[in-house]
């Protein structure tokens, strides 16, 4: 038989946490090896017991999931943090996950749902609720978004400016526009690319094609 699956369980909620460990424990190949009502007890608890994996509710009195979540990371980043919750709006999804939450899932899922989870984690694969893992494609798609994106026209014609190493002036006779004007439009580039100056504008630029021909 392999060795058995360490497990501690946070839940604030008595009768969910008994139901879930009482489940767990039809299970040989889990040990429960404590349980906690607050995420601060548990964030102790876990560091005491060093389980292999834990059930994590977000939702709690005393310390949250996340930050206990945190905690545990910060000393204990190989245990396997699994977020079981009724939440999954994006202020609780994405803050559990860059917390170092290793799966997600929701108080919907079935026990052999849970179950499943705990033996995937300990093997090191992650389950996230169908739910989460749209939102993370969202937002990663949203994130492919480049800075330059949020310039007006005018300020991308004064960035591809830059990129060709003209200088105000030269800007200014180019896009016949008044110097003062020109002076705004480039630090408007430079704090909507958050660069620091002409020279990083100027790289930003030739990374990302926005040059123009010497004919243009």
């Amino acid at each position: 038989m392999s060795e058995a699956i360490r497990l501690v369980v946070v839940d604030d909620h008595d009768v969910v946490r008994k139901g879930v460990i009482a489940y767990l424990m039809t299970e040989p190949m889990f040990d429960i090896v404590g349980e906690a009502s607050s995420g601060n007890e548990g964030a102790k608890l876990v560091l005491k017991e060093k389980p292999d994996v834990v059930l994590m509710d977000l939702m709690m009195e005393n310390g949250d999931g996340i930050e206990a979540t945190k905690q545990i990371m910060s000393e204990l980043p190989e245990c396997k943090i699994i977020i079981l919750t009724s939440y999954y709006d994006d202020e609780k999804v994405f803050p559990a996950l860059e917390a170092g939450a290793f799966s997600y899932m929701l108080k919907t899922s079935s026990a052999d749902e849970i179950a499943s989870a705990i033996k995937k984690a300990a093997k090191g694969e992650t389950h996230i609720e169908p739910k989460v893992a749209n939102k993370m494609m969202t937002r990663f798609r949203s994130k492919e978004k480049k800075l330059h994106d949020d310039l007006t026209g005018r300020e991308l014609e004064v960035l591809m400016c830059i990129g060709d190493g003209l200088t105000n002036q030269e800007i200014s006779e180019k896009l016949f526009i008044g110097i003062k004007t020109v002076k705004t439009h480039v630090s408007n580039v430079l704090s909507k690319l958050a660069v620091q100056d002409r020279t990083q504008a100027a790289v930003y630029a030739h990374k990302n094609g926005l040059i123009r021909s010497e004919d243009s």
